[in-house]
């Protein structure tokens, strides 16, 4: 509906000079004006009420376009285009915390789950080994000693890609980087038994190319949830994608026992390979690394993300602009305590992960006397309830953050959980008479540990967000470091002791100190890695 207006333009011109003192301000009631003047002065009157109610009008339409908007624009697709022109912080708009549903829903844990899918590929061909590992040392004689370097082979390509694959994900970006690293490790897990068949070097060199494909795995994951979550949602989002990589070790411990009795030994590795490359499709057609750029999210969701976005904390850094050098500066970031913190927190927490990934199958077999289908039944239980515990603790530490907890605290109360609790649950396992007891044990300590991911492992896209990649690639290294000596240092120390149970105790006193080392230095505000201390 349309209004048209056949007014003289005269009438909505300022009111006479005469009407007007030096200081704008009108004249007092002494001065009497003309018949002429009056009728002017009452005309423009009424042009002011007249822009007044057309204001109203106005504001009115306004406030009901954004009452509407939340529904319209969840309905309406935005183009890469499109997504340059959405408004920053600086315009002034607020927005609601979406719903449960709004947000298992949203565009952003559709990417989250893919990513987890491929962490879920990423465990389950690492774990097949620790499966595969039983039968190929009575086929081939092995000691439990050369059976722990044939485990920790994995891990010598692990050691250093995970840094070198952080600074490709800073300047790639997580979607390329990922993309690329499942497919080579799919293709490694695959190609495993013909390796095999060869020689023994050939299957290092096949494990030692899965280790080093994999290395990028996490600096992708973190990098994608960086730049696809908020801050208040960043926890939960690393509880999705965790959740599938503890899923991925059930999937492998169960499966790989019933493969391996209908397919041969080398069944899961072919079956894991393929749906490794399976992924690999989906992910590069369906995915994109920002979210301006994909194709199916909602212009409400780009403009919650955008506007959610934490600002930097650092005064200045902002204004830096973005570095395009593929080396990061390495000597700044050990530089600062935090950095060592993380560092310290990583290798603490692969320590005792692959200690129990590699050695808890053969420690039911070997302490309670259980087959191989019932030990791997027994050490894959435990990784379901880190899968559950990892994703309530993302949201308790959400929850904590937006009721105002200050971050630092938060950080240090999940990983006070993450490391103290398993500390002492694997004291109860080391007492354990039964296998039920140690699996209960067990269960405990992995699913604590769960409260690391909530702890270190989001931390570091908080105190360098434009180094997280790097700086997981260099905790992550530490951690394969500490978990190539617990795993081999594991299978020595139970040929010269003949039992699990001291190697356990002193992980559980490694546990205590690392705690200790987290909560004295670690940080939850930003840090600025790129002004050196003077």
């Amino acid at each position: 509906m349309s209004y048209q207006l056949s007014l003289d333009k005269s009438l909505f011109r300022s009111p006479p000079s005469s009407f007007r003192n030096p200081n704008n301000s009108y004249r007092t009631r002494q001065h009497i004006p003309t018949k002429t003047n009056q009728f002017s002065f009452q005309l423009y009157s009424k042009k002011q009420r007249f822009l007044n109610s057309w204001s109203n009008f106005s504001t009115g339409i306004a406030e009901e376009d954004g009452f509407k908007k939340r529904f319209l624009s969840s309905q309406i697709k935005v183009s890469p285009n499109d997504a340059l022109s959405v408004p920053n912080d600086d315009d002034g708009k607020e927005f609601e915390a979406p719903t449960f549903i709004e947000f298992i829903t949203s565009e952003r844990v559709k990417v989250v789950a893919m990513v987890g899918l491929a962490l879920a590929l990423c465990n389950a061909d690492r774990v097949v080994m620790s499966v595969a590992i039983v039968p190929l040392s009575l086929s081939h004689g092995w000691s439990r000693s050369f059976a722990g370097i044939v485990q920790s082979s994995f891990l010598w390509g692990y050691l250093i890609s995970p840094i070198v694959g952080g600074a490709l994900v800073d300047y790639y970006g997580g979607k390329v980087v990922m993309a690329w690293g499942v497919a080579i490790w799919s293709l490694a897990t695959f190609f495993t038994p013909w390796a095999a068949e060869t020689s023994l070097w050939a299957l290092l060199a096949m494990r030692v190319l899965l280790g080093t494909a994999e290395g990028v795995a996490l600096p992708s994951m973190n990098n994608m949830i960086s730049r696809w979550f908020p801050k208040t949602e960043r926890s939960r989002a690393v509880g999705i994608a965790m959740g599938g990589f503890q899923l991925g070790n059930v999937i492998g411990l169960m499966l790989s026992p019933i493969l391996m009795s209908q397919g041969g030994v080398f069944g899961p590795f072919v079956i894991f390979g393929l749906s490794g490359l399976l992924w690999v499709l989906v992910w590069v057609s369906a995915t994109s690394s920002t979210p301006g750029r994909h194709r199916q999210i909602s212009k409400y969701e780009l403009e919650y993300i955008t506007n959610m976005r934490q600002s930097p904390a650092v005064p200045g850094l902002e204004k830096k602009p973005k570095t395009t050098n593929v080396i990061p500066p390495f000597g700044r970031l050990l530089s600062k305590l935090p950095t060592w913190a993380l560092i310290s927190a990583n290798a603490m927490h692969s320590w005792g992960y692959f200690v129990i990934l590699s050695w808890m199958p053969i420690y039911f077999s070997t302490i309670h006397h259980v087959d191989l289908r019932q030990a791997a039944w027994f050490s894959a239980v435990p990784w379901t309830m880190m899968a559950v515990l990892g994703y309530f603790a993302g949201v308790w530490s959400d929850m904590l953050i937006s009721s105002g907890t200050p971050v630092t605290t938060t950080r240090k109360i999940m990983q006070s959980i993450g490391f103290i609790g398993p500390g002492i649950a694997l004291l109860g396992l080391t007492a354990a008479k039964t296998p039920f007891i140690a699996s209960f044990w067990l269960t405990v300590a992995v699913g604590l540990k769960s409260f690391s991911h909530s702890g270190f492992l989001v931390n570091l896209q908080e105190i360098a967000p434009q180094y997280a990649g790097t700086l997981h690639g260099m905790s992550n290294t530490a951690g394969t470091l500490a978990a190539i000596i617990g795993t081999i240092g594991a299978g020595f120390f139970v040929e010269l002791v003949g039992s699990f149970r001291g190697f356990l105790l002193f992980t559980s006193l490694l546990y205590f100190a690392s705690a200790v080392f987290w909560n004295t230095f670690a940080t939850g505000e930003r840090v600025n890695f790129d002004e050196v201390d003077q």
